[in-house]
């Protein structure tokens, strides 16, 4: 058995608006394994980051927590005040990357103060000590020149550079989780792939557990050990990286596969999901993704389907895995690029 560093169970979330409350957040349940790295994957609105932004306590004041328990070492994060998850839990115990790093740093100081900033908060160390540790994780995160570089402000920086920075900071008080939410976005495709086996490296040498908030499946499977596909507030499909990729269940995971760029494929044009994700302003009656599916069937508009079983890791809400549904076969399309990606990796 995995050992559980961190556990929402039931988290259920609306936001007050002029327009009326939305329901953004619908129940949700997922644990992350210690030293292991959890995907939460989906379009944008889905809910990834409202999920992650309540973990660490920066909902909006609009928001309403209607049920749930976030729990990490045996105490409910979301019963602790706002200054607690601040002094005890934000940085040194949880630590976020987010997607742009010129909105994470503050232009007007060097980012070395960046740095030590964090660190003079929790740790109560030295500014020698704080400045040693410093450059320590500059050069951790690969940034040439440290000690010049201590200097610098972030717009004499590259976009990777400023990203490595980031990250430096989300270490500084040596975290036990680091939430990676979308930290590749604004890079080109090679400064992304640097980012990411950084942080896997990271990963392993300082034993960190890592969730990543992302819609690019190319960036999950690099860096996964579980997905949790998200459609309108609600954690659809659940399994390994490797039953998400080479076995899913879910339509909606199977669309997500399918807009996913391949040279190999046969079709002239690239895929995409039809339709738009629901208003949930306006909450969907049965289910959410049921007006995108080719596959929906009359039970999908008149009541919503439970997670069903299909291996001790594998969860899917889905109608057509009822025993007395049709039985309803992968695109070809997605088929035959499972088995060339399935192909591919055994090669690797």
């Amino acid at each position: 058995m995995e050992k559980i560093i961190l556990s929402v169970k039931n988290l259920d979330i609306t936001f007050r608006t002029n327009a009326g409350n939305i329901h953004s957040i619908r129940g949700i349940n997922f644990d992350l394994p210690l030293g292991k790295t959890v995907a939460l994957v989906g379009e944008s609105g889905s809910g990834k980051s409202v999920t992650m932004k309540a973990v660490t306590g920066l909902l909006d004041s609009n928001s309403i927590i209607n049920s749930g328990q976030i729990i990490y070492n045996n105490v409910d994060l979301l019963k602790m005040t706002k200054k607690d998850l601040r002094q005890k839990i934000n940085g040194q115990q949880i630590a976020m990357v987010f997607q742009d790093p010129m909105t994470s740093l503050d232009p007007t100081m060097q980012i070395g103060d960046q740095i030590m900033e964090g660190m003079f908060l929790h740790k109560k160390i030295s500014k020698e000590d704080a400045r040693r540790r410093a450059v320590e994780l500059l050069n951790l995160v690969g940034i040439i020149d440290a000690e010049k570089r201590m200097k610098n402000y972030p717009h004499q920086l590259s976009g990777g550079m400023r990203q490595r920075v980031v990250i430096a900071c989300a270490l500084s008080c040596e975290p036990k989780i680091l939430i990676c939410d979308e930290p590749t976005t604004a890079l080109d495709v090679t400064v992304q792939a640097r980012i990411l086996n950084l942080i896997k490296d990271i990963q392993e040498k300082m034993g960190l557990s890592v969730i990543y908030i992302t819609h690019d499946l190319g960036v999950v499977a690099k860096v996964a050990d579980y997905v949790n596909v998200m459609y309108a507030g609600k954690i659809i499909e659940v399994g390994t990286v490797e039953e998400i990729f080479y076995d899913p269940r879910h339509p909606y995971t199977w669309g997500l596969l399918s807009a996913m760029p391949d040279l190999e494929t046969d079709d002239d044009r690239l895929y995409s999901i039809p339709g738009s994700p629901p208003n949930l302003l306006h909450e969907p009656k049965g289910d959410a993704f049921s007006a995108r599916n080719k596959f929906a069937m009359k039970i999908d508009e008149k009541a919503e389907p439970p997670m069903f079983k299909i291996s001790e890791t594998h969860y899917a809400a889905t109608w057509l895995l009822h025993p007395d549904a049709p039985k309803i076969e992968l695109p070809k399309e997605l088929k035959s690029r499972l088995m060339r990606s399935r192909k591919a990796a055994n090669y690797d």
